[in-house]
Formats: structure tokens, sequence, C-alpha cells
């Protein structure tokens, strides 16, 4: 496979340092209106944290090398699926399946 690692790298590095400002502004923000809105940014701050473990289950596969390999087939993901989404872990047949159930 032809994946340049480094860059992908570097970019779920900068994707990582983003959601996790976001986290924290998300609850800086809570803390401030919990009394207006309660609970309304709980759904954002669930799926910033998802995105989170998606980010991290990438970097941890690209240490163990096999990232840009589906972890349900093993089949490449495509270029341009890692280039929309760096964190992607399924390929897009299996991430629709995914999708179905």
């Amino acid at each position: 496979m032809s994946v340049d690692v480094d860059r992908f790298r570097s970019e779920l590095l900068q994707e990582r340092t983003r959601v996790q400002a976001a986290i924290a502004n998300l609850r800086d923000s809570d803390d401030e209106v919990e009394e207006l809105k309660p609970g309304s940014d709980d759904a954002l701050e669930e799926n910033s944290e998802q995105v989170l473990a998606e980010v991290d289950a990438a970097l941890k596969r690209i240490d163990e090398g096999s990232y840009g390999s589906c972890t349900a087939c093993g089949k490449e993901i495509a270029p341009a699926r890692l280039e929309a989404r760096p964190w992607a872990a399924l390929c897009i047949e299996d991430a629709r399946k995914a999708e179905r159930r």
C-alpha cells in the first residue's frame, strides 16, 4: 500500500488537537449556560468524543502498521476515503453494512 502515513499521522494529530479543543469548549459552555438548555451540548460532546476515539484508534493503526486496511475485511481503504476521513477504519462497503445495522 502506498499510503503516506507520515502525512496522515500529522493530519490526525491536528484533528485530535482540534477535537480536544472543541470538547473543552463544549464543557466550558455547558457550565456557563446550563440553566438555559440543560444538556443541549451533550450530543455534540458525545459525537466529538467518538471522533476523538476514532482518531486515537487510527493513530494506533499507524503505529501497528495496519493503517489504510479495513478492520473488518482487510482490504485496502480507498485513498479518497482516507482523504475525506483519515480516521476511517472500514472500507466503504463495510461502512455501509455497518450503517444498515
